[in-house]
């Protein structure tokens, strides 16, 4: 369907006037015709007939893009966006149902708008939540006066919009906030400066040098406990290695039990053991 559009008007920033001058030539579709076109384009895919629905109301896009102008995008982009809501709608729209094509077509072309402002009007997403989306376009309207809500206003615009005083304390917040670029820009004072997230955020990330130092000493500290541990007897090894070095740690009574001596005589093998690693790799790795 979308090939059919080839002809319509393009929306471009610097020839937004002159688009509109053109959107509001094209004449206006009496009840009959919109009805009789919807039907050709349901019945029998006629892509002329969905284009003349689109193109007929191209002005009604133009006119609720202006209800936007207040988040500070561009006219032209609001409207590319609300034109491709209207052609979904008169994709959809069954002339069956007895309502005009213009009612129908107003909760799509109003989406896709949406959409576009909230992917557009701050870097960080301003509202993701159902009831933050909600207080997202209604909340400047609730506004009657310039400044924070009183705690008056905050109760009328929780009930009105049937959402908890947190949800509109929160978006309140969001929307009076600003992008803040994390590095210093070059623009920036010396006053400003220390504004910037990079200046007062640390860095967590590990140093490079750092890990790598610290890898190649536990290799070489691996290497000193090997070759310490090969110097002790078959026996004195095995204890170190079941009580020290293995994930379940074996008890002096079954290492007892293994070699027919008391458990007593395990705990000295051991500290025996554990003094000669010691006194050949040093006290850090035991």
């Amino acid at each position: 369907m979308a090939n059919s559009y080839h002809s319509l008007p393009a929306v471009t920033t610097g020839s937004l006037e002159a688009y509109k001058t053109k959107i509001n030539a094209i004449p206006m579709l009496s009840a009959a015709e919109e009805k009789s076109l919807a039907q050709r384009l349901r019945e029998k895919n006629d892509l002329d007939a969905a284009r003349q629905l689109v193109t007929a109301h191209l002005r009604f896009v133009a006119r609720i893009a202006r209800g936007y102008s207040g988040y500070g995008l561009p006219e032209a982009d609001l409207i590319q966006e609300g034109n491709i809501g209207l052609m979904k709608a008169v994709k959809r729209f069954d002339p069956a149902v007895g309502v005009r094509l213009v009612s129908f077509a107003v909760h799509w072309i109003r989406a896709e708008m949406h959409e576009y402002i909230l992917r557009n009007w701050r870097i960080a997403k301003v509202a993701t939540t159902k009831a933050q989306r909600k207080l997202f376009f209604n909340l400047r309207s609730s506004k009657k006066r310039l400044g924070w809500f009183n705690s008056e206003e905050l109760d009328a615009v929780a009930k009105d919009l049937g959402v908890s005083r947190k949800t509109v304390l929160e978006m309140e917040q969001r929307m009076s906030s600003r992008d803040t670029s994390f590095d210093i820009r070059e623009s920036d004072d010396s006053e400003t400066a220390h504004q910037a997230p990079a200046t007062y955020l640390s860095d967590l990330r590990p140093d490079p040098a750092q890990e790598v130092e610290q890898l190649e000493n536990a290799a070489f500290n691996s290497d000193k406990l090997q070759q310490a541990l090969s110097a002790l007897d078959e026996r004195s090894r095995d204890i170190v290695v079941q009580r020290w070095l293995s994930e379940q740690k074996t008890t002096l009574h079954q290492l007892a039990e293994k070699y027919h001596v008391s458990a007593e005589r395990i705990r000295q093998l051991e500290k025996s053991a554990l003094q000669k690693l010691k006194n050949s790799v040093g006290p850090l790795l035991l």
